[in-house]
């Protein structure tokens, strides 16, 4: 494998310092976005709050029009962008706040794994975006953690062969609990928000695993389905899961861009068409099996 590998770096970098330096920009203007509504303004069922969660797939890197952190992109054509441009064209009023930040991960432990491995991870979901949710959201979607089970991944390799599988274990596990914690904690900030969450596909299916070891995609399959069940797990009413694990369609070579790792265009538009139609209606409960979980 090489140095650029997802298991070893994944994802766009940028320093923790840029991205506080552009999270106060890109706060600051929204200020004017959450302002109080005007009396005279639409009816309340007809104004919605987006906001977006997640990595960099948030900003649509990998596609031909990726946004920056933080702020307003109205020709980007990632999933997050797509949607937002959707709801405006159906709703008179729509507040978006798009709090991805590429490279992001889960959690505090996560990040603290994947950074002793030298990976400059800027920032985790639950520190850096939760606290940010907007009170009046309506809409919530949430996408992570590929770099995190990335990360893990990287983290097995110098384990003793006899210790992965606990180690593994006691990170799907721990993933489980910080997913319902971020979930439960969306559902507090913002009690009226319809939460969407997509699941991870099998990462060890997806190109830039392709000149991996069996080894290796091994670590990776188990990894991407035990994070996707605990994601699975906080299906309610509340909450809509979005099950692109078992989504055949989302392994065609081609919805990837040149890294292998992050959608392109085609990648991005499947994307938002899969979470259009969970706002829409609620989808049936993600699979608990399907060919897409086994070992390529």
């Amino acid at each position: 494998m090489t140095d650029n590998d997802p298991l070893r770096m994944a994802g766009p970098r940028l320093s923790p310092v840029a991205v506080i330096l552009i999270g106060v920009v890109g706060l600051a203007g929204l200020g004017g976005c959450n302002a109080a509504k005007s009396a005279t303004g639409p009816d309340p069922i007809d104004q919605v709050s987006y906001t977006a969660i997640g990595a960099s797939e948030a900003i649509g890197y990998g596609s031909s029009m990726p946004c920056l952190p933080f702020l307003t992109c109205p020709n980007g054509t990632g999933y997050v962008q797509i949607i937002e441009r959707r709801l405006r064209a159906q709703h008179a009023e729509v507040s978006f706040l798009n709090l991805g930040i590429p490279g992001a991960v889960l959690s505090r432990e996560i990040m603290t794994i994947g950074n002793g491995l030298g990976r400059g991870i800027p920032a985790n979901i639950i520190d850096g975006e939760l606290p940010l949710v907007a009170a009046d959201s309506t809409i919530v979607t949430v996408f992570g953690d590929a770099n995190g089970a990335n990360a893990i991944g990287a983290a097995l390799r110098p384990l003793a062969s006899a210790d992965r599988a606990a180690y593994a274990q006691t990170q799907i596990q721990g993933f489980a609990r910080d997913f319902s914690t971020l979930t439960a904690g969306i559902a507090a900030r913002a009690s009226a928000a319809q939460i969407v969450v997509i699941n991870l596909p099998n990462l060890a299916r997806l190109p830039y695993a392709a000149g991996y070891t069996a080894e290796e995609r091994e670590w990776l399959r188990q990894l991407s389905v035990g994070f996707s069940a605990g994601m699975n797990a906080t299906r309610s009413n509340r909450i809509r899961i979005v099950d692109i694990m078992c989504h055949a369609p989302i392994y065609e070579a081609s919805r990837y861009s040149h890294d292998g790792f992050h959608p392109n265009d085609g990648g991005y538009a499947l994307l938002a068409e899969l979470v259009w139609a969970a706002l829409a209606a609620e989808p049936g409960p993600p699979a608990t099996s399907c060919e897409q979980m086994m070992p390529s």
